[in-house]
Order: C-alpha cells, then structure tokens, then sequence
C-alpha cells in the first residue's frame, strides 16, 4: 500500500530524514520506532505532504505522491493525527468529527443552512467506533487528555481513509487510557480494514500491536522486520532498545 524508498530530508544542512525507506501492506499495523530525534515525525510530514522531499520517492497504492500537496494526499486516502491532539476546542465532539465529514464530501458549513441534517449518521458511526458516542453533545475543549486523542482518530476517520497515521497516539496517557487506545487501534484494523502505521515510545504498546516494525537512527532505516526480528537484531539492541 505505502512503499517510502530513500527519502531524504534536509534542514540547513541538517539532515533529519537521511536514507529511510518503509514498506506497508494493505492490513498490517506498522510501528516506527527510535530515539528522539529519529526523524520519526519528518517521516510522517514528508508520507503526508506536509513537507518535500529533497530526495527519494514515496508511493501510495502505485501511486507517486512526493511531491503531492497535503489536501491531494488526503483525499487519496491517508489520513494522519498529531503528537499534540488537533481539535475545534469550543466545538462539541459531534460538530470536530460532522466538519471533518463534511470536507471529506467536498460540502462546508453555511451560516445560512442548518448542518444538523448533513451526514449524521456517518458521524454517529465515527464516534461509536472511536467510543465517543456517550460524549458526542460536549465540548471538545472540556474532555480529558486520553478522549481528546480519541476524538483526535475520530476526526481523522471522517476522511475515510485508506491509510491512518498516528503520530504518539498514547503520549501522556494513564495506562487505563493506553489499554482504550490500542484495543480502539486493533478494532479499527479488524472492522474498518485500515491499515495503520504510527510511532511510538512505549515498547509494550510497540511489541504488543504491531506486525511489524520499522526502526530509525539518526534519519535512516536501520532494519524493518517482524516484532521478535527487531527484538533479536543486534543492532536495534545497541541503538535503541539496549543490550539487555
């Protein structure tokens, strides 16, 4: 599905994505992991647009979308969420996923129609997916950290993507909040068939979802393989996960 050979972002000289090259397959769920400062998240910019490239390609379903802008990316089917939670906070929950809803239609709101009636139950399906169906009236701004980046998927799936990338989906949560997050992230795979890739920091979470792993040092790939294969790899074991 998504197939990164190469890339190479520089930053005045510095290069923060120096070499990486990523393979996803429709259904897998992907980790990439390494040490801050990785290039883990100019990764995700350059796969979604956010930013160019100065070198190397990236392809979406045969597709080359390098030098594709962010809006065309998107509506190709790559949807993505950030490491801080990118919400209307004086919006309710009902209202951030119904607009994200509305822009995957090409339809925006009109201050002189009412948008109650416009695609209701697609957003009410959205949020019993993400397990905010019970809070679809309250203000965004009012929920807990955890249900924010709940609502952060939620807006994200409105897109209808093909593909979700999570940027530290679980970063500052409780564990109870953690555990909601990953088994939401495993049921979106089994009912939606999303593929997803995503970072992250904690191992557990890491080793305990994905099929397989991508590992990043200093902007380049170091190895990707199945979980118990990144696990034993000498390499990953001395740059990152420590001997141990």
């Amino acid at each position: 599905m998504l197939r990164v050979e190469n890339a190479q972002k520089d930053f005045d000289g510095f290069k923060a994505v120096n070499g990486a090259s990523l393979s996803v397959e429709k259904g897998e769920i992907v980790a990439v992991i390494g040490p801050n400062g990785a290039g883990k998240t100019t990764l995700f910019n350059l796969i979604t647009g956010q930013l160019k490239p100065n070198g190397g390609t990236i392809t979406f379903l045969g597709e080359d979308i390098t030098s594709m802008p962010s809006h065309r990316i998107c509506k190709k089917g790559i949807a993505r969420s950030f490491q801080i939670a990118n919400i209307f906070h004086r919006l309710s929950v009902f209202r951030n996923v119904q607009v994200s809803v509305l822009s995957q239609k090409n339809r925006n709101l009109n201050l002189f129609l009412s948008s109650d009636s416009f695609f209701v139950k697609e957003t009410q399906s959205i949020l019993k997916n993400a397990g905010l169906a019970d809070k679809h009236q309250e203000i965004a701004g009012s929920l807990s950290h955890g249900d924010r980046r709940l609502l952060e998927i939620a807006i994200a799936l409105g897109n209808e993507p093909r593909l979700l990338i999570l940027d530290e989906p679980t970063a500052g949560m409780s564990p109870e909040e953690t555990a909601t997050t990953i088994s939401l992230i495993k049921r979106l795979a089994e009912t939606r068939g999303l593929t997803i890739l995503f970072c992250e920091h904690d191992m557990d979470v890491v080793f305990g979802v994905s099929h397989r792993i991508m590992v990043m040092e200093q902007g380049r790939t170091l190895v990707q393989g199945k979980p118990d294969e990144v696990k034993n790899n000498l390499e990953v074991q001395r740059a990152y996960l420590g001997t141990e």
